[in-house]
């Protein structure tokens, strides 16, 4: 198939690079996971006053996951779907807002799916092998994006390079007949830097529908990821930027059956998707470094169709460009302020759209270990006018190992292209009457660190409110502004160091997402969580046990039962360049659905190889 030759070229291209030449030792970085990026004005996460999660790389492989959104899960307040295993569409919802209400950014630049009717983004083919880390802010946060970020902001942030020379390859296969294999080549020099990386995955899998409703026929998958990101060093301190995502993937999935559990069962079918977003930075440097000017560029392009029975039946296509300003002056250590523009054309179905935005963000630091932040926001969508929007912060370190925050925040979602074109069922045109949704999000917490670093809890209160959420009304055959929803509920983490060599983290989320009937929202659960236990005692021996729980939640016509799964997974450093992997998936055999009518794996594993050098 087409992506297994993509995956072999970009092997071999990665392995056969040149490296930059003399190398040389990057200055040491600060913990990443303490900087938050996706606030527009980076800050240590203590001092954040939006809720906030950030999941690191290293986090990422001790978990051992083949696909991002199986990450993203163990983030509270954070639900995932999926409509079947490998390949099958996935969603993310947080804090009960739909999915198409969480804006996804690959280094900054939004990726939301411009021919989606939804708009939303689909997880299912993201490989964390190109990951470097994943901020996941919760809550209304257009102030600091613009459209689609109602629910909150997943942002993405590809691999960078690391200090010196170097590069990798891993191999790994397992169940399903599953074979997945990468590479990475990097290198620093005084000039500036680079990494180039490809990783593909293969697959017989199982079937979309679910086999206990006597679906039978496996459905495949086949992905591969090529990421790029390299850096110049410039004088002055300035620095160009810049970095791609590409991925290309092929999926077999079922189709509708009518009578059948989720109407979903076995069927001929195949997704044809090809996704790429770049980016282009400079920032530069002024006043002795107090001004800092921050010029991007970004695009990103989608391509999909689908196949039935080997016949085209659907195909889409959608761009969508990004250019933004930003300047940061930082008066001192008592304040920082940010005022910036952008502009974003989104283009599909041969129609096109463009948002201007401004904005303003003020964080203040008037007393020791309290910070202050205030943004306003103002965009104008060329159809649907103006929408201001705006949020206030505070984060106060009330004592050493005690921290208090509170954010409060607005939200906005312009109506996506398709929703303001199409029609049917009786109708002659769109909606003309279609408005934006807006939302109003409060959250409030208190978060205790043991001062040896032994013990944490954290605990967040949330209330969401949204207006003017659109859906398809089958009574007017064209989409509406006819719902209102509500969402409020708790966030639970805490971390405890069980022995020097042992850590356990928990997370839990109580959502209680209404719509204004009373009625519970459709796939999102009132209880979920995980419990992450990591053995690691500084040896080569090191494990991660990840249970996993979500609760029944309401699908349609009927509930789908809740559920809870254990996977397993271990790592062997040999020597300093040989590393074996390997990982047992629900290891209980847990029979569950994430969605009524989709099938989820058995006891699965996988087990691999790494040479790093």
């Amino acid at each position: 198939m087409r992506t297994t030759r993509i995956l072999a070229a970009g092997l071999a291209a990665a392995l056969s690079l040149p490296a930059l030449s003399p190398p040389v030792q990057a200055a040491p970085a600060a913990d990443e996971k303490l900087i938050v990026e996706g606030v527009r004005l980076p800050r240590p996460q203590s001092e954040v006053a939006a809720s906030v999660t950030v999941v690191s790389r290293e986090e990422i492989e001790a978990l051992g996951v083949d696909f991002v959104a199986e990450a993203l899960a163990t983030v509270p307040g954070v639900t995932v779907n999926q409509t079947g295993a490998f390949g099958g569409q996935t969603s993310v919802r947080i804090r009960g807002a739909a999915s198409e209400q969480t804006l996804v950014l690959v280094d900054g630049v939004p990726v939301n799916d411009g021919a989606s009717p939804g708009g939303g983004f689909d997880f299912a083919r993201l490989d964390p092998a190109q990951i470097e880390r994943i901020e996941v802010l919760r809550g209304p946060q257009s102030t600091f994006w613009g459209t689609d970020a109602i629910g909150g902001v997943v942002s993405i942030t590809t691999r960078r390079p690391e200090r010196g020379r170097g590069g990798s390859v891993f191999v790994e296969g397992g169940s399903f007949s599953t074979f997945r294999a990468g590479a990475a080549l990097q290198a620093a020099g005084d000039a500036g830097d680079f990494r180039l990386g490809v990783s593909g995955l293969s697959t017989d899998g199982i079937s979309k529908a679910d086999e206990d409703n006597g679906n039978r026929e496996s459905d495949g998958y086949e992905g591969v990821s090529v990421s790029g990101r390299g850096g110049l060093n410039l004088p002055g301190g300035a620095r160009l930027d810049a970095s791609l995502l590409y991925t290309d993937a092929e999926s077999e999935f079922d189709r509708f059956a009518a009578g059948a559990q989720g109407s979903v069962g076995d069927g001929d079918d195949l997704a044809l998707s090809e996704e790429v977003a770049g980016t282009v930075s400079l920032r530069v440097p002024t006043l002795d470094g107090r001004l800092e000017h921050l010029l991007l560029a970004g695009r990103t392009e989608l391509e999909r169709e689908s196949l039935a029975d080997g016949a085209s039946a659907f195909s889409a296509e959608a761009e969508r460009n990004v250019l933004r300003y930003q300047g940061t002056f930082r008066a001192g250590e008592a304040a920082r302020l940010a005022v910036g523009a952008e502009r974003e054309e989104v283009d599909a179905f041969d129609d096109g759209i463009a948002i201007e935005g401004l904005f303003a963000l003020l964080e203040a630091n008037p007393a020791r270990g309290l910070t202050l932040s205030a943004g306003l926001r103002r965009d104008e969508h060329q159809r649907f006018g103006a929408e201001t929007t705006a949020r206030l912060g505070a984060s106060w370190q009330a004592t050493p190992e005690t921290v208090v925050r509170a954010s409060w925040g607005e939200g906005f979602k312009a109506p996506t292209l398709f929703q303001t074109t199409f029609f049917c069922c009786g109708a002659t045109a769109p909606n003309p009457d279609l408005a934006p949704e807006t939302s109003e999000g409060f959250d409030a917490g208190v978060e205790w660190s043991h001062a040896g670093g032994r013990a944490g809890l954290a605990l967040t209160l949330f209330s969401l409110e949204t207006e003017n959420q659109i859906d398809f009304d089958f009574l007017t055959g064209t989409y509406a502004n006819i719902r209102r929803v509500d969402s409020r509920g708790v966030e639970l983490s805490a971390e405890l160091a069980l022995t020097p060599w042992a850590q356990a983290a928990l997370d839990y989320a109580f959502v209680d997402a209404e719509n204004a009937d009373g009625d519970a929202l459709r796939r999102v659960p009132r209880h979920s969580g995980s419990l992450v236990l990591t053995v690691d005692g500084g040896g080569p021996f090191s494990g991660t046990l990840w249970v996993r729980h979500n609760g029944e939640e309401p699908d349609g016509v009927a509930e789908v039962d809740g559920w809870t799964r254990v996977d397993l997974a271990g790592r062997w450093q040999a020597t300093e360049e040989v590393e074996l992997f390997a990982r047992i998936e629900n290891l209980l055999d847990a029979e569950y659905q994430q969605i009524l009518g989709y099938g989820t794996p058995g006891r699965s594993g996988t087990l691999g190889l790494r040479l790093r050098w």
